[in-house]
């Protein structure tokens, strides 16, 4: 081969055409999130992106990562298992990105899971604790957020301490609700207890009269819901209505402030766990810092899921800080597995080539008067 020969395909080696390939050129790094941007469950993904976004145009203004901003590309699965493989396939194969961050749903994530992993293709931060989406073990996948086991858990140990002992479940009739159910499943096996009723409702309806006549007939003391925010605020009062007295407990995959605008005057007294800190408690430091970002650019309405957007995002970021000038996706995998006990400001991620979990943060916050979240 000629020296020139050699010249010319070294040249294009390093060239930024061929290194956008990857998602990456010499001044920008294209990253890519699907999740739902359209239906009943859009808010879930919009304000997670909100929260990314407010991170990046921060990091972009003082520079980007090594010199190159970061470009955010979102794909609407719709919450919709069927739509899901396509949406990955674009921002991998036609959108070139270089990693992933900020898919939502369990459903749609077993969906995307196939497509991302056989394009080897780093996801960082899916907006769900399920464990289909944690175990077996995936060395693409790298979680932010305890898991649906871990909030169900503290769920039952919080109704339990307070007297609660006939426990109902009220779930998602998809991957994401069963993994709530199993969790609640555990904590009350745990106790010797048993689940005292279930009442199911599809993905994406608010037809939730069945779940509610079952329920509602064995006078439950609590009721662990696991769904999305609109057919879980249609529950609700659809129970209040029947007369129910039950304590009303969801997972913070439902979307705390969709749920609290939902219902309205009807929200209050309801409890929801949380894996992020609170937006509103400024004594810790990320959250201070996502409020004063937030409000810059314009989405001052803080809330759980933007905030989880936000710590995802300082995730990608510092991973790809540690990354080098030179990043490869097995080198971003490589990077984020040395992250131990890393502090974002109060809350603390940690990674291991055997445990890619991240966090155990679980807290439960209450909706009161007006729709305002108490701890």
């Amino acid at each position: 081969m000629s020296r020139y020969l050699v010249g010319l395909l070294a040249a294009a080696a390093f060239s930024p055409w061929c290194a956008a390939e990857n998602g990456v050129s010499a001044n920008r790094i294209l990253l890519g999130q699907a999740a739902v941007f359209s239906g009943p469950a859009a808010q879930l993904g919009i304000q997670m992106r909100n929260g990314i976004k407010t991170y990046f145009d921060y990091v972009n203004e003082r520079g980007g990562v090594h010199g190159r901003r970061l470009d955010l590309i979102s794909e609407d699965d719709r919450y919709e298992p069927s739509v899901a493989p396509s949406a990955s396939k674009k921002l991998i194969e036609e959108h070139k990105v270089f990693a992933l961050l900020g898919y939502v749903g369990t459903p749609t994530g077993a969906a995307h899971l196939p497509v991302t992993t056989q394009a080897r293709v780093p996801l960082v931060g899916m907006f769900t604790g399920a464990e289909i989406l944690r175990v077996p073990f995936n060395r693409y996948v790298f979680h932010v957020r305890a898991s649906y086991y871990d909030e169900t858990e503290k769920i039952v140990e919080q109704v339990v301490s307070t007297g609660g002992k006939k426990i109902s479940v009220f779930y998602q009739a998809d991957a994401y609700g069963e993994a709530g159910r199993k969790g609640t499943e555990i904590a009350l096996t745990k106790r010797a207890m048993k689940i005292h009723s279930n009442g199911t409702v599809e993905r994406n309806t608010v037809k939730v009269e069945e779940a509610v006549k079952t329920i509602h007939a064995s006078e439950p003391d609590a009721i662990v819901m696991v769904s999305a925010y609109t057919s879980c605020a249609e529950f609700i009062r659809q129970m209040k209505k029947a007369g129910s007295g039950a304590t009303f407990y969801n997972v913070s995959f439902v979307g705390s402030k969709a749920l609290a605008d939902a219902l309205g005057q009807e929200g209050s007294g309801v409890a929801i766990s949380q894996v992020v800190p609170f937006p509103w408690s400024t004594s810790v430091p990320v959250v201070k810092e996502y409020q004063q970002l937030a409000k810059k650019v314009g989405f001052a309405d803080y809330n759980f899921s933007a905030m989880e957007g936000f710590l995802t995002a300082k995730v990608m970021v510092e991973a790809l800080k540690r990354a080098g000038k030179s990043p490869t996706r097995e080198g971003l995998v490589d990077a984020l597995e040395k992250m131990q006990d890393v502090d974002l400001g109060g809350f603390y991620v940690s990674y291991s080539p055997k445990n890619h979990a991240g966090s155990k943060f679980v807290d439960l916050t209450i909706i009161g008067r007006n729709g305002k979240f108490l701890r």
